[in-house]
């Protein structure tokens, strides 16, 4: 056998290890559960059952699901946050320790802010950049416990800088 052989041979063992590990990874850590809208699917790990059952309590139950909230409206948009969200948590659960509280990052900060200016335009629009508050408007700044019920979301420090008001 000659060397190019070897090495096609290892290389192909190599690209089936990883795939089947990763398919494997995928089935076992319901995977295929992101793909669709039910919330039930963001509860499937431990550290997000406070935040499910706080929505559960919330006044967004009835209107909102996970996806609404914490995912842009498009389709492209929506399924690119959900796979850059996935690689993140999946690496975080598989070489790192999960606090129990977990924080929004800044760019879930940004679509969940797009998010609550999209369905209440109407009301936003109205008070959106009143020059007596002397900073722009953040819906979440001031209600951060909304979606979850009293579940803690929010660093202090994207307490006080959560003003980006554009959609990623």
């Amino acid at each position: 056998m000659t060397l190019k052989n070897r090495l096609a041979i290892m290389v192909s063992l190599l690209i089936g290890v990883t795939a089947g590990l990763g398919i494997y990874t995928f089935v076992y850590a319901r995977g295929y559960s992101y793909l669709t809208n039910d919330p039930k699917a963001c509860a499937n790990c431990h550290v997000m059952q406070d935040y499910y059952s706080g929505w559960m309590k919330s006044p967004h139950h009835a209107a909102a699901t996970c996806n609404d909230c914490h995912t842009p409206h498009d389709l492209i948009g929506k399924y690119s946050v959900k796979a850059a969200n996935g690689l993140s948590h999946s690496l975080a659960f598989t070489f790192g320790p999960i606090p129990d509280n977990i924080l929004i990052k800044d760019r879930s900060l940004r679509v969940t802010e797009g998010a609550c200016r999209s369905c209440h335009a109407t009301m936003v629009s109205a008070i959106d950049g009143n020059p007596h508050s002397g900073q722009d408007l953040s819906c979440i700044r001031c209600h951060a416990d909304v979606g979850h019920g009293g579940a803690p979301m929010l660093p202090t420090a994207s307490l006080s800088s959560s003003t980006s008001h554009a959609n990623p």
